[in-house]
């Protein structure tokens, strides 16, 4: 099961309303909990499955004006780990994919060519933003049998950005 859930907005950790705090907390967080605990159950009874959950470098390190956004992903990165720990013995995988900036058709239209191209410069040692298929790659890596041995992890997809 890919367990795919997030919202973001930019915001002051000043400003953050309760609304919206609860807002992305329900959405990448509670929500992504309450999926992966009904289909645990019924890979507990099935003795085997696989969970991968979509984080974000974000859960890992912290980014100015996105502190809702940072603690929900790094929520997520502590429940794949102890979901992993919980569930392990049942037969089932639990992992997360952590990318870093990805674009996609949706983030290109809102997405300024001067801001990506400074940042690519300065932060990501591979020259280029992430593309939906390196991160697509990573979540089939991890849901085959080629991962049988692999869980409670949190793989980065960033092209080296949390490298510095």
């Amino acid at each position: 099961m890919v367990n795919n859930a997030g919202i973001a907005w930019e915001e002051s950790v000043l400003d953050i309303t309760p609304e919206n705090w609860r807002r992305i907390i329900d959405v990448n967080l509670n929500g992504m909990f309450w999926v992966a605990q009904e289909i645990a159950k019924v890979m507990v009874r099935q003795r085997e499955g696989v969970i991968l959950n979509m984080a974000s470098t974000n859960g890992l390190v912290g980014e100015a004006k996105y502190a809702h956004y940072n603690a929900s992903k790094g929520g997520v990165v502590l429940l794949t780990k102890t979901m992993a720990i919980e569930l392990g013995a049942s037969g089932i995988r639990v992992n997360a994919v952590c990318p870093g900036y990805i674009q996609t058709p949706m983030s290109e239209a809102i997405d300024d060519t001067e801001f990506v191209d400074q940042y690519v410069r300065d932060k990501i040692p591979l020259g280029r933003t992430g593309k939906p298929n390196d991160v697509a790659g990573v979540f089939a890596f991890l849901a085959s049998e080629d991962a049988a041995f692999v869980t409670g992890e949190c793989l980065v997809v960033d092209g080296g950005q949390l490298a510095f």
